[in-house]
């Protein structure tokens, strides 16, 4: 019997081939539609403006006085901006199909090549922030799991909940008040190796590891309730041992669950973080690039956060059968 189960057939081999193919052919057709969506979205948004890029351009630079009508319009029809709305979105689309996203209009810069600038930087912060919110999620779930003393546990279990609760830009506001301000245990802004990464890594944690902690907390809560674990108790088996080997392993899977909305909080996040504390990356460069108006640079922006995002979700599709027995069962019977 255990030998039918962990062995496949050849038939039912055969059976799985076609349908992985046809998943992840679905799945790639439903990421197109979500690239064209967020392209779409931000383009209709960012034409609904009511200012002009080029002359934002142009009061920064302080040379509106001195440019004449000749060269702003000049301008407006380098980047397709005095063209009918359907033709620039045309035009746009075309370009992204190619994958150039043309040059920002305040810059001049290649998009494309500001993104692969400032990517490496945001991604150093997001995989730290990561890091720790996973840590400090999972030991205060474990932590209020694992105590007897309910004063303890309802103190523990209360700490996520004021840790969504406060906006990010307050959080960053407050470390940098104590540790860069007050202590001078920090750089308070800048991009100076990984000291410089402590603060934006613990104010994007924050807020992350306590969405983590909470529904970890409430998974840890359901899966001491499943009959397996009283039947393993009755074993004899400790709780810390208990809670390790199967509790975790079956109360996690929520948690996966949310990878995608985590990361792209974690996205989100780094547009204020950066801002606070004055770090370059791809937050602070969309910051930039909505505050002018500047429709490449947002654009390329937008569909790097939104392809991170799909390739985050088609992931955990992937990983779910594998950490889970359940589903993968219920795949191939569903095929068969």
């Amino acid at each position: 019997m255990s030998e039918s189960i962990g062995r496949a057939s050849p038939a039912a081999r055969r059976r799985r081939g076609p349908g992985i193919r046809h998943y992840l052919l679905s799945r790639t057709w439903q990421a197109v539609l979500v690239l064209w969506a967020a392209f779409s979205l931000s383009f209709l948004i960012l034409y609904a403006l009511p200012s002009d890029p080029v002359s934002i351009m142009l009061n920064q630079s302080g040379e509106q006085s001195t440019v004449n009508q000749q060269q702003v319009a000049a301008l407006r029809a380098q980047y397709h901006l005095d063209e009918p709305l359907v033709v620039q979105y045309g035009i746009a689309l075309w370009h992204a199909v190619q994958l150039d996203f043309g040059h920002s209009i305040q810059s001049g810069q290649p998009v494309s090549g500001a993104l692969a600038q400032a990517l490496p930087k945001t991604a150093a912060l997001t995989i730290l922030s990561l890091l720790v919110a996973l840590v400090s999620g999972i030991g205060l779930a474990l932590g209020a799991s694992l105590t007897r003393r309910a004063w303890l546990c309802d103190l523990l279990l209360g700490l996520p909940a004021i840790g969504v609760s406060v906006p990010t830009f307050w959080v960053g506001l407050l470390l940098l008040q104590w540790f860069s301000f007050g202590w001078h245990w920090f750089p308070a802004m800048g991009n100076q190796g990984l000291a410089s990464l402590v603060l934006p890594a613990l104010t994007l944690a924050i807020p992350t590891g306590a969405v983590i902690a909470q529904v970890l907390a409430r998974s840890l809560a359901a899966t001491w309730r499943q009959p397996f674990v009283d039947a393993l108790r009755a074993k004899g088996l400790s709780p810390l041992r208990l809670l390790l080997v199967h509790v975790l392993h079956n109360a996690v899977i929520p948690i996966l669950s949310l990878s995608g909305v985590i990361v792209g909080s974690l996205l989100a996040g780094s547009v204020v973080t950066e801002t606070v504390f004055s770090r370059e990356g791809v937050g602070r460069l969309a910051q930039a690039a909505v505050s002018t108006q500047d429709i490449p640079m947002v654009q390329g922006v937008v569909l790097l956060a939104a392809l991170i995002f799909i390739v985050v979700n088609l992931l955990v599709d992937l990983l779910y059968p594998l950490l889970d027995p359940r589903i993968r069962a219920c795949a191939t019977g569903a095929r068969g």
